[in-house]
């Protein structure tokens, strides 16, 4: 059974936390290839990173710059930052109180297929808010988790963008747990005009423990995933 080490990060700078990540990510990618070439009996590892980031706007490789609505002094007003990554996806949005999970994964350790890589992480988030008698689902050509998929009151709870290289996957999913949802206001969420964003908050009409949540997270991903913690 594969091993995670796993890392809490608490309240963390976007950048600081995206610094980490690539670190973690080129060096498990150099040691694949060393591996590969010989050069190298050591053994990558998988690491799991949670955590929380202040106000910031993130937008992937596929995205498009229209789709962040404040510029520049307006997003300094909203006490907000803004990045171009290299994830796929589009913009999306992280704050205090989403819990943003980041595994950099080597799938070789599971199995080599990015589609069923995304729909464990989706089906961990399923499996953690129906443990609140919330119901969530995939969404036939999009991604992440959905409250009432494939209907006109769909809603967002889970947002998801990976970037993989030789199987090593890195950024992960924004779950929003207590998320102050007025800040999606000010983005068109992850390129899509005409679907709502909501939190886990939202569905209950109360603020949930979100040191509750991580523990069930982290225990469903460890189910379906089927690996153990160190």
């Amino acid at each position: 059974m594969p091993t995670v080490h796993f890392k809490e990060l608490g309240l963390i700078d976007y950048k600081e936390a995206w610094d980490f990540q690539e670190k973690l990510f080129q060096e498990t990618i150099q040691l694949k290839i060393q591996k590969r070439n010989g050069e190298s009996q050591e053994e990558t590892l998988n690491h799991l990173l949670f955590c929380e980031h202040p106000h910031v706007y993130t937008l992937g490789k596929s995205g498009k710059e229209s789709h962040l609505l404040v510029q520049g002094d307006q997003l300094a007003e909203i006490n907000a930052t803004y990045y171009k990554i290299n994830r796929g996806g589009d913009i999306t949005y992280h704050g205090p109180g989403q819990l943003v999970v980041y595994p950099i994964f080597d799938l070789e350790y599971f199995f080599t297929d990015i589609h069923k890589y995304m729909r464990y992480l989706e089906e961990a988030v399923i499996k953690t808010i129906a443990d609140y008698g919330v119901v969530g689902s995939r969404m036939e050509g999009f991604t992440g988790v959905w409250i009432d998929g494939e209907t006109a009151r769909a809603r967002k709870i889970c947002a998801m963008g990976v970037k993989s290289s030789r199987w090593v996957t890195m950024h992960g999913i924004g779950f929003n747990v207590n998320s102050n949802l007025s800040y999606f206001n000010h983005i068109v969420p992850c390129g899509i005009e005409d679907k709502a964003v909501t939190s886990l908050q939202n569905e209950l009409n109360r603020e949930v423990s979100l040191e509750e949540v991580k523990l069930k997270l982290k225990h469903y991903l460890a189910e379906i995933f089927e690996y153990d913690y160190v």
